[in-house]
């Protein structure tokens, strides 16, 4: 089964369960929600998941501000997401708005996408692409568990981590095609909700380019 929600929506936004689902999909939208997608892309259709429904908060307590912030006057909820929903109310997320990196002719690119298919490649734990000097960047905590278990050269990292770049780029979109894998010796610092706080390691490699 699968589901997509937030906090604000008490939790649940959208969910199939096993014999519904949609592959690729975040679910089916709730029947007491509606959603739509502003600032879509001509191109693609993608832009902002929107949602309002009769589980969605009032507002954050005592903090006009920040409900301001997110919910509009009528009442949709601008969840930060950005994807599609079809017409048959399934959502397709493709990323966050404020992690979509704009490619050197425009395109849109959302570096989720690439960092779910590094994360299955061998001898990765978990990566992160980044933009530098116009070009993607990933870094990649190696999964140094399955490395001892399978004995694997350390020093012969670096090769390996060569040959996921040539088979990630093979599936991914030109645009979307990573320059350089930097190893990082340990885990990404993570919120409380156990997402990277991507914006140390944006702000840390543009301050330290080569």
């Amino acid at each position: 089964t699968i589901g997509y929600g937030m906090t604000e929506c008490a939790p649940l936004i959208s969910y199939s369960n096993k014999n519904e689902f949609i592959p690729k999909s975040a679910g089916k939208l709730l029947d007491i929600m509606e959603a739509k997608i502003i600032d879509a892309a001509p191109d693609t259709g993608v832009g902002e998941i929107c949602v309002r429904g009769e589980n969605l908060m009032s507002g954050y307590y005592k903090n006009p501000e920040a409900t301001a912030a997110i919910l509009d006057n009528e009442g949709w909820l601008h969840t930060g997401d950005l994807g599609t929903i079809d017409k048959d109310g399934n959502i397709f997320i493709r990323g966050r708005n404020k992690t979509m990196i704009l490619g050197a002719s425009g395109q849109n690119i959302f570096p989720e996408e690439i960092e779910a298919r590094l994360n299955n490649m061998p001898y990765v734990m978990e990566s992160l692409v980044i933009e530098s000097n116009s070009k993607l960047i990933a870094l990649v905590c190696p999964d140094y568990e399955a490395i001892d278990a399978e004995q694997v050269d350390q020093n012969k990292l670096a090769e390996l981590m060569e040959e996921n770049r040539k088979a990630l780029n093979a599936m991914v979109a030109s645009y979307e095609s990573v320059s350089k894998i930097q190893l990082f010796p340990h885990e990404f610092e993570k919120t409380p909700k156990k997402s990277i706080k991507r914006y140390l390691y944006s702000a840390g490699y543009a301050n330290n380019k080569e």
